[in-house]
């Protein structure tokens, strides 16, 4: 039987009110060693996810581990989008085996998980197999996450994936929770967060808005 197409969006797409967003361990002493990619690049792309994040009210939770003692403050890009917003400092690798953290997925009852944070084989991967296994869905911002080394950090994706995971770009998650030029309300936000943060995109932005007065919607 061929099926009927409809004007509607996928069920796998997000919103800005289906899910949970935690960003993890976005700190110096794990953006030291990570090579697979560049400093510059991931602090764009955590900065992009973060203001994206709190531009469309994404429930968003900070997550640092020893942060005083021995790994460092988190990147600016990331904290600035939700001032004064408490940061929940752990001592488990695993974000999700902290109970400050659980009981704050538990108060925002959302059904859908999106991670991103440092490094991918350890501190994501240890929430995202713990999630699914507990029933939720699970995103992975692949770009907004890193590792140790290139192989690190795909194998963990990899890993993921075969459990159920599903990767997304920072780019990718920006324009999925706006989604629609027409949504005149979150339009200018999503295009100014896009000419900050989204590189070769953002200056294509500028441009036609600078000599054409170009409009997406």
């Amino acid at each position: 039987m061929t099926p009927i197409a409809k004007p509607t969006a996928g069920s796998t797409l997000l919103t800005p009110n289906d899910h949970t967003l935690v960003m993890i361990d976005f700190q110096s002493q794990m953006a030291f060693a990570t090579h697979s990619i560049d400093a510059i690049t991931l602090r764009s792309n955590a900065g992009l996810v973060a203001s994206a994040a709190a531009g469309f009210k994404v429930p968003t939770i900070l997550t640092t581990v020893a942060e005083k003692s021995f790994s460092g403050p988190m990147f600016e890009e990331v904290t600035a989008p939700f001032p004064g917003q408490a940061l929940l400092d752990r001592t488990s690798m695993n974000t999700w085996e902290d109970a400050a953290v659980i009981e704050r997925i538990n108060a925002i009852g959302k059904p859908r998980i999106v991670l991103a944070g440092l490094w991918t084989s350890v501190c994501i991967v240890g929430p995202a197999l713990s999630a699914l296994d507990q029933g939720f869905e699970v995103y992975v911002i692949a770009d907004a996450s890193g590792d140790i080394s290139t192989e690190a950090h795909n194998r963990a994706m990899e890993r993921m994936v075969q459990a159920g995971a599903r990767p997304i770009t920072s780019l990718q998650y920006l324009l999925e929770l706006q989604r629609d030029w027409a949504r005149g309300e979150t339009y200018d936000m999503t295009t100014g967060i896009a000419k900050k943060f989204g590189g070769g995109y953002g200056l294509g932005i500028t441009y036609a808005k600078t000599m054409f007065n170009a409009h997406e919607g």
